[in-house]
């Protein structure tokens, strides 16, 4: 929906269910399934360790994460409020990880994960659409991981959270 690609990660054994259930819950809603491969150029395999900053004063900062973590390879540091999004390219992920338990911080995931190129920014009525989908794809058990390359902001989540 609304131009938003989605990179699906299944597990099955069963190609054929796999792909008639993730065809039906696009189609309804809202979304259109593609040749396979056909979007996985929007996405790039990254690592991302997720890093939590407690709001004390002795909590870990940006810059703290940042420097344990820039010989290691990492390529950037995201401030997502309640924790730090720490990306760099996947091969690096166990250097960046040990990087940062060798500086005494914790995490709370370190995974090799698909990041998006480039946003697609959403208003309340496509992030609605857009979750839905997303709600609907998760449902399925062949489904391990979707990907999504959209973007909302912080106020219409509130908003669809109210």
């Amino acid at each position: 929906p609304n131009g938003v690609a989605f990179l699906i990660e299944c597990l099955t054994d069963n190609k054929n269910r796999a792909a008639m259930e993730v065809r039906t819950a696009m189609t309804r809603n809202g979304g259109s399934l593609a040749d396979p491969g056909s979007v996985s150029y929007l996405f790039q395999r990254k690592g991302v360790v997720i890093v939590p900053s407690a709001q004390d004063p002795k909590a870990v900062s940006e810059d703290d994460v940042l420097e344990a973590t820039l010989d290691a390879g990492a390529e950037e540091v995201n401030d997502l409020g309640d924790s730090f999004e720490v990306i760099s390219e996947a091969t690096d992920l166990v250097a960046v990880r040990t990087a940062l338990q060798a500086a005494g911080v914790d995490y709370d995931s370190a995974e090799a994960s698909f990041v998006p190129s480039m946003n697609v920014e959403l208003d309340k009525d496509s992030a609605g659409k857009v979750f839905r989908l997303v709600d609907a794809l998760e449902d399925l058990d062949d489904v391990q991981n979707v990907f999504g390359n959209f973007d909302v902001s912080d106020d219409i989540m509130e908003s669809l959270d109210a």
